[in-house]
């Protein structure tokens, strides 16, 4: 007689497939991850499997799906915070993305040079379609608050936040390619903050928003992310 799984088991066994997905795309990307290396990884048959995703695809949506509820955990309560204005919000928006970048800095620094290769196109193209869709609505939100305080003023208020949040995933993309391809050191910090602050008078141009009132990152993050060395 088969043996009764809960619902609790199944996500447990549900999640432990995704940890080791989650590891083997860092390790050796998403085209050349195998479901075979996951049922090595977890002694388990390729029927378990199946019961759970349908296909590696559904692997790769629920790989994307958890690392956009890991940073919407981050953001919710900004938006939902009563006391701030939107120009506060929209701060603390921009640097907690900078702190938790920062907190898992050593670990982020391993997974640039793999995560940026060829074989991980796809699920970065994913992630990247997933947070425009999740995100855009949250900066959209603090831009309405924005233009009843009267602070914000686009042109196209229903656009703006997405035309934003592209901005900052191409910026941080550009900033990630910069750790990649060149040695951080003081040299390059001035032409990084330089692009950095090109990028915050696109965005208060865009909100019409007071010069000087947005910070996409505190210059100590950037200092740091663009001089230390990885650790050994």
């Amino acid at each position: 007689m088969p043996r009764f799984v809960n619902e609790a088991e199944q996500a447990a066994r549900r999640n432990q497939i995704i940890d080791i997905a989650q590891q083997l795309v860092y390790t050796k990307g998403y085209e050349q991850m195998t479901i075979q290396d996951i049922l090595d990884a977890l002694q388990i048959s390729k029927g378990a499997f199946y019961h759970y995703f349908g296909s590696k695809q559904e692997l790769l949506e629920a790989l994307v799906e958890r690392l956009v509820e890991q940073a919407s955990q981050l953001q919710d309560p900004i938006l939902q915070a009563p006391n701030l204005n939107a120009l506060e919000k929209l701060k603390q928006y921009f640097n907690t993305i900078g702190r938790w970048k920062t907190e898992h800095k050593a670990y982020l620094l391993k997974l640039l040079r793999v995560w940026y290769n060829d074989e991980n196109a796809l699920v970065r193209q994913k992630l990247h379609a997933a947070s425009l869709q999740r995100f855009a609505p949250v900066l959209t939100q603090i831009i309405r608050q924005g233009m009843q305080e009267g602070v914000l003023a686009p042109h196209y208020p229903e656009q703006a936040g997405d035309v934003v949040l592209a901005l900052m995933l191409t910026l941080g993309e550009m900033l990630a390619w910069s750790l990649i391809t060149d040695p951080p050191d003081a040299n390059a910090l001035p032409r990084l903050a330089d692009s950095v602050a090109a990028y915050q008078d696109a965005i208060e141009r865009i909100l019409g928003a007071p010069p000087g009132s947005v910070h996409l990152f505190d210059p100590a993050i950037l200092r740091e992310w663009m001089i230390e060395k990885e650790p050994d």
